[in-house]
């Protein structure tokens, strides 16, 4: 669904705002899950397949910044798990926009034929991961902190 489309303009947008304001009325923190959880109905409405992944990785940099707060300042642990979690990251971001890059460019030079997969390149990857690295990187700076799960999502 684009921006500019219709049922973005007509439908999506006008009831996502209005029930979050309705439900924002009566409670706020349910209007902050409504919120997320059409964050998510927008991002899976290209390829709903896509959504378990972006979980992950919210999930994944949720636990992983709460684990760099919980630790002391200027413990060895707080900059490891900072590490751990930029790696997690990249990795992922690597194998989604490199791997068949990798594989052929071998195939290429060994002159071999390993199997290459169809690997479709997830809507916005590159921004969420590296906003979540961000994330990470203030959070080790001691500059963000956040404990709300829902929050987290719709950061």
């Amino acid at each position: 669904m684009l921006f500019n489309s219709y049922e973005f303009i007509f439908i999506f947008l006008p009831v996502t705002a209005i029930l979050y304001f309705v439900i924002g009325s009566f409670n706020r923190g349910a209007a902050a899950a409504w919120l997320a959880l059409m964050s998510l109905v927008f991002y899976g409405w290209w390829d709903e397949r896509y959504v378990i992944l972006l979980l992950l990785s919210i999930t994944f940099n949720f636990m992983v910044g709460i684990g760099i707060t919980k630790q002391s300042v200027g413990s060895p642990w707080r900059k490891r798990i900072l590490v751990f979690g930029i790696v997690g990251d990249l990795t992922l971001l690597g194998y989604y926009k490199y791997f068949n890059f990798f594989l052929s460019t071998v195939n290429q030079v060994a002159d071999s034929h390993f199997y290459m997969a169809e690997i479709i390149l997830p809507l916005g990857i590159s921004f969420f991961t590296f906003t979540q690295i961000a994330y990470l990187v203030d959070a080790y700076q001691g500059k963000a902190r956040e404990y709300n799960f829902i929050h987290y999502i719709l950061f």
